[in-house]
């Protein structure tokens, strides 16, 4: 625990990322209920544990349904929602490539062809089977496999925000290894939390800009994140579920600002699938998200600015509008 200018931070290491808590008391039993909190849900969403709910239905694929409990149900049906829009870069049945890629986990070379045109035929979300009435999963091929890690921490950050305000708390932030979510603004910095939008492949404190928000979630998705080179070539992490090979477009990063986290995790990924161009379109008719697009040409790309400002940090890079 850390205490600067009245701000107590709290932090610790789970769902393999550090977490941090910024709250304005000296209340680390707070913190620690948090952090309690943020396990147990992680323990139901989790695929890196051999128990789990999800992982319960992979062991059980091409053998039978699994029932799971409410939240996972739920969220399991956000996620396959999601997945099966048109031409949708969010797939949470695209497990066995990204086991077979290993990007992050040691992974450092391409996958033979064969290998990925093998895989492809088990990601396909419309495979999955929901029973709304028996809360159940199915996954009718062996060798299927969901994965909830792309909205996990968005939704388990939207649970701390809820819990701390049930618990009273107006001004706290949490940062689930880049979820951020806020409650309220500092009460030094009335205009908002500020918010670093890193620079792509550069060192941590390296920044393109600071975002300020108010009561707001901040979530980036960015190639630099989990990535190897290969003769010349940045093979990343996020994944085209077309082609089972990570999407090779325009952008480094998207950022996206919203109410709920669980929120910027899906359209992190939508707009990233989407481009720049198509994604501002796409965010003209949305009153609710706001986005900043980072260009492989030093481009920052920013929607209408309703629920945040940007301040630039480097000039080197244009900033639009």
């Amino acid at each position: 625990m850390a205490n600067e200018a009245g701000v107590y931070s709290y932090s610790t290491v789970q769902m393999g990322s550090p977490v941090l808590l910024k709250l304005f008391e000296n209340n680390a039993a707070l913190a620690r209920q948090v952090f309690r909190l943020i396990a147990q849900q992680e323990n139901l969403f989790t695929v890196n544990r051999v128990q789990s709910e999800v992982m319960a239905i992979n062991h059980a694929a091409g053998e039978r349904p699994v029932a799971v409990s409410p939240a996972v149900f739920n969220l399991i049906q956000v996620a396959y929602t999601v997945s099966t829009l048109p031409d949708s870069a969010f797939n949470f049945a695209i497990g066995p490539i990204v086991k077979r890629w290993k990007i992050g986990f040691q992974g450092d070379s391409v996958p033979a062809a064969a290998d990925i045109t093998a895989l492809l035929p088990l990601t396909n979300p419309h495979q999955v089977v929901l029973d709304a009435a028996a809360q159940s999963v199915y996954l009718p091929q062996r060798g299927m496999e969901i994965d909830l890690g792309a909205i996990a921490k968005g939704y388990i950050a939207d649970r701390v925000q809820q819990w701390l305000r049930q618990q009273g708390v107006t001004q706290a932030l949490i940062n689930l290894g880049g979820n951020v979510q806020t409650l309220g603004a500092p009460p030094h910095e009335p205009q908002g939390w500020q918010i670093g939008l890193k620079k792509p492949f550069a060192d941590d404190n390296a920044l393109l800009g600071v975002i300020e928000v108010r009561e707001k979630s901040v979530v980036t998705s960015g190639i630099y994140e989990r990535y190897f080179e290969q003769q010349g070539r940045c093979w990343h992490h996020i994944f085209d579920p077309r082609t089972g090979y990570p999407l090779d477009n325009e952008l480094l990063s998207v950022t996206v600002i919203s109410d709920r986290s669980l929120d910027g995790d899906i359209y992190t990924t939508l707009l990233y699938g989407m481009g720049t161009e198509q994604g501002l379109n796409w965010l003209a008719s949305q009153s609710d998200i706001d986005a900043i697009f980072v260009t492989r040409d030093r481009q920052i790309v920013c929607s209408s600015p309703r629920h945040y400002r940007f301040r630039p940090a480097d000039t080197t890079w244009k900033l639009h509008y």
